[in-house]
């Protein structure tokens, strides 16, 4: 299968080929033919398996055919993204893809002075890529009208919930003229997800992109049981003592990515973090640090690294456990894509057991243990009682101790180790 097999039109394949591209990937096959209908779309996917492309290529060859010439520039097609990365980089695959059509394209979000944007906007744009805030603001002042869009894509859906977008996405709704094509992506379908996509959708065509196991199976996975406070000193030490040439870490917060970077920094290794907290230029200057080499790790929480393009990563470590299991597929997900393998690090204590548990049940199968680490026996007994749990951490998970709590430290201790060695996770 081939993109002009879809029926793409010649200046669109010219960009793909120039792009390198020339076999559409499994969302981009299923995806391109309902979009040239002009059929809703529901998709579930992740971040990785082209679906900028996917929606891109579709807008670009409908407005190209139905452009006029010489017809003022109207805003007829709207994306809408919950983060600035992620914005800026479906606006720069809209260029990349159309750069031999004349649609032109731009791109919104806050964080930055306004001035540029509401300037490319007065000059007339085709399509435009926006984050949510940003988007109703500028509607608001005049800049933005949404009465000729034609076709509207809600990206990421997933993490605009998870960001509180909500009610903004609900209000642009009501803007949008009930004659159009929508498009709708989220890498999970949760309950709360469905229903926003029934208010968008009409009867959708849909598509669904499983990759878990494909992208579990070809990933080098580890995990490591350590203690809360383990955990600095073990990544420390991973860092300075394995191979990594770039290495994306993951917190479950802002201010515990900032604590990582700090930890690293004390420790003589070069880092940069990525937050909601920090502004766009600073993002953007860490980001170019990593990429250009100047930093090897760059700590990011799941929000913040929607969107950021970074296709040569050698070790992707989760440093706290997410709490949604999918959200683990696509983090290491950003270690292993297309046709390259690459290497998972997941650091697990006491409480993130049953966090790991729920990932192993998603992808169906067991995460290896390494104990080769000179942490391995720091996550104390102590830890347990202070939450008031009984000693069952020896067990493999679905397993329940039967031995009395007024057993010794030192049996516990054996138990525990004993419970590894037989691949307890």
């Amino acid at each position: 299968m081939t993109f002009k097999q879809l029926g793409i039109i010649d200046p669109i394949l010219k960009a793909l080929d120039h792009q390198g591209y020339s076999t559409p990937t499994p969302i981009q096959q299923q995806a391109i033919p309902i979009l040239l209908d002009k059929k809703d779309l529901l998709g579930c996917a992740q971040t990785g398996t082209g679906k900028t492309a996917a929606f891109a290529i579709p807008i670009l060859q409908h407005l190209y055919l139905d452009r006029q010439e010489d017809a003022p520039r109207k805003i007829q097609a709207l994306i809408v993204t919950p983060t600035r990365e992620l914005a800026i980089q479906i606006g720069d695959s809209f260029h990349n893809y159309g750069k031999y059509t004349g649609i032109r394209n731009t791109v919104v979000f806050g964080g930055v002075k306004q001035g540029t944007q509401t300037q490319a906007l007065r000059r007339g744009v085709d399509i435009l890529v926006a984050t949510p805030g940003r988007l109703l603001d500028l509607m608001t002042q005049g800049y933005i009208s949404l009465k000729d869009i034609k076709y509207f894509v809600l990206d990421e859906a997933d993490q605009m919930l998870d960001m509180g977008f909500i009610h903004d996405i609900k209000k642009l709704l009501v803007k949008l003229p009930s004659k159009r094509q929508s498009l709708f992506f989220s890498a999970t379908m949760p309950p709360p997800i469905v229903e926003l996509s029934q208010k968008i959708l009409g009867d959708p065509e849909r598509i669904t992109i499983k990759p878990q196991q494909t992208t579990a199976e070809k990933i080098d996975q580890s995990v490591y049981f350590v203690s809360k406070q383990g955990k600095p000193k073990l990544l420390v030490h991973l860092l300075k003592n394995e191979d990594m040439e770039s290495v994306l870490v993951f917190s479950r917060t802002k201010h515990g990515a900032d604590k990582i970077v700090k930890v690293l920094d004390r420790a003589g290794i070069k880092a940069g973090a990525i937050h909601g907290n920090k502004s766009q230029v600073a993002r953007q200057r860490v980001l170019g640090h990593f990429k250009e080499g100047q930093t090897k790790v760059l700590v990011a929480t799941d929000i913040a690294s929607r969107g950021i393009d970074l296709d040569e990563l050698s070790h992707v470590i989760n440093y706290d456990l997410p709490h949604v299991p999918e959200t683990y597929v696509h983090r290491i997900g950003r270690t292993g894509r297309a046709s390259a393998s690459g290497i998972a690090f997941s650091f697990c204590d006491v409480e993130e057991r049953p966090l790991l548990r729920d990932i192993q049940k998603l992808i169906r199968q067991d995460i290896p243990v390494n104990e080769e680490h000179p942490f391995l026996h720091e996550e104390p007994v102590v830890e347990l009682a202070a939450v008031n749990l009984r000693p069952q951490r020896p067990q493999p998970y679905g397993q329940r101790s039967n031995s009395p709590s007024s057993h010794s430290n030192k049996n516990r201790n054996q138990r525990w180790q004993g419970s590894r060695k037989n691949g307890a996770s």
